[in-house]
């Protein structure tokens, strides 16, 4: 979808399909609805006495109104005004997009960016008027044979509205949207990939396109054997039941600005990349499983993460790290009882062949030393017991570094893609005891998603380290299902906020 700006004073003289505008609960107009109200000799008060509640979520379409050139007006409700944050905004973006499918317009104008609300700018409400629509305008046809069994949305321009010498704001909110926007596409693609085609070797085929296309990027996807020879036999022994082979993928983000000699130390992205999880000889339920598929989406936000920073040419080093696999129940699979040496050296006591995901995030995070950097971020579709504990609104953040706790949290505040921060303290790790390990994989029924954190965090000491676990967040379930693209707009924010 293209995005424009549009800075006539004139509204009511604007000759396109449609204009959206925002109105409040009691009758309240935004400004670009009071434009159009006065232009139209007060049909808009008189239809929001009449039939309209403007309720958040909700939309109401006005056809050949006096006054107003543009055929359609629609009103979008935004709930009440004191109440008015930047989670109405993006669910009013959104809702524009919808009432443009129902009409099949290919084009429209959105004045919502324009609204004031509290702790935003116009640059961040136009960064969220993008990604908000263009989410709200994806459409998965990757593999099907008749287009017309699921047709794609026929919108294909949207414009917001802005004042002309607020110009230069919202071309700089439009670059990062777009860039961000098409992040998340990325990442839902990839989720929503079935397991026979995004396998290891995709995601590896994906970042060296990524490298391919954007010349900050550089892509080297390490091979089976090359990945024995540094080391990583915790990861090898999940991938080890699959005839798929794995793939360590490092993707890295050189800034094409020159670098000063004080410049930062890198960022670092780890990425869990299960392209399908059976749960090994663990194996799980046959009931939704086939959403399994879903447990490289720690791997797709890397992708999608790094897709946008290339995209913005970020100021800033930042670089990828994914370990992808498939977890299955193979001759050579993991066993529970089984014992690995990891990439640090320490020794791990399997357990539970379905706790696979820091198997090959523990040697991940060991490989990130080498960068020195100044923080590390492992997202991973890891436990269940996050799922119970927060739901699909919070994605779960744990971390004991509280610089970096606090930037996350503001991070996806601002993105309007919020985190929790989970407990992690230090009586969590005699869960994890083990008699003839150094640790165990599991640690027990109680408090599983603190617990996985734990076992993360002994691989963890060299650096400051957060732990994202999306397994909530990463994708819907049911009639709705696929994809979200989250944590991507987090991670996004908070590079830019850090670059």
């Amino acid at each position: 979808m293209n995005f424009t700006t549009i800075t006539t004073t004139s509204l009511h003289q604007l000759n396109t399909p449609a204009i959206a505008v925002g109105v409040f609960s009691e009758g309240k107009l935004s400004h670009a609805a009071d434009i159009l109200d006065r232009a139209s000799n007060g049909a808009i008060a008189e239809v929001l006495k009449a039939e309209f509640d403007a309720k958040p979520k909700t939309s109401l379409t006005l056809r050949n109104l006096p006054g107003i050139i543009t055929k359609r007006v629609i009103l979008v409700g935004l709930g009440k005004q004191e109440s008015y944050r930047v989670t109405n905004l993006a669910d009013a973006e959104a809702t524009v997009v919808k009432a443009c499918h129902h009409a099949n317009l290919e084009e429209a104008l959105s004045t919502l960016a324009s609204i004031d609300c509290p702790d935003t700018t116009l640059s961040t409400r136009i960064r969220h008027f993008v990604s908000a629509s263009h989410a709200a305008n994806y459409h998965y046809d990757e593999t099907l044979s008749d287009a017309s069994e699921n047709e794609a949305p026929r919108l294909k321009k949207l414009s917001t509205w802005v004042k002309r010498d607020q110009s230069a704001a919202a071309e700089e909110g439009l670059r990062q949207g777009i860039a961000l926007a098409e992040g998340v596409a990325l990442c839902r693609k990839l989720g929503d990939l079935p397991p026979n085609i995004c396998t290891p070797t995709y995601l590896g085929n994906t970042a060296k396109d990524l490298a391919k296309n954007f010349p900050t990027l550089k892509a080297e996807v390490l091979s089976h054997k090359q990945i024995e020879a540094l080391g990583m036999n915790s990861f090898l022994s999940v991938a080890a039941g699959s005839l798929e082979p794995p793939a360590f993928i490092v993707l890295h983000h050189t800034p094409s600005k020159a670098k000063s000699d004080a410049a930062p130390a890198p960022i670092v992205l780890v990425g869990k990349g299960i392209t399908f999880d059976s749960g090994g000889i663990s194996i799980k339920p046959a009931k939704n499983l086939d959403e399994m598929k879903y447990d490289m989406c720690g791997a797709a936000s890397v992708l999608g993460t790094m897709r946008a920073v290339a995209a913005l040419d970020l100021d800033r080093e930042v670089i990828g790290l994914i370990a992808s696999c498939e977890n299955m129940p193979g001759v050579k699979a993991n066993k529970p009882g089984d014992i690995v040496t990891s990439l640090s050296g320490q020794t791990i006591e399997i357990l539970n062949t379905d706790a696979e995901g820091r198997l090959v995030l523990c040697d991940a995070l060991t490989y990130a030393e080498r960068y020195k950097p100044a923080a590390v971020i492992d997202i991973a579709t890891l436990t269940g017991a996050c799922v119970v504990a927060l739901g699909d609104v919070n994605t779960g953040l744990f971390s004991t570094d509280e610089a970096l706790t606090e930037q996350l949290l503001q991070a996806g505040k601002e993105s309007n893609d919020l985190a929790w921060h989970m407990p992690m303290t230090d009586a969590y790790q005699r869960q994890l005891k083990s008699r003839f390990a150094d640790i165990a994989n599991i640690g027990g029924p109680s408090a599983g998603a603190v617990t996985a954190a734990c076992f993360l965090s002994r691989f963890t000491k060299a650096y400051a380290w957060a732990h994202l676990d999306i397994a909530g967040t990463a994708w819907n379930s049911g009639t709705n299902k696929g994809a979200t693209g989250r944590p991507v707009p987090l991670l996004v924010n908070y590079l830019l906020n850090q670059a």
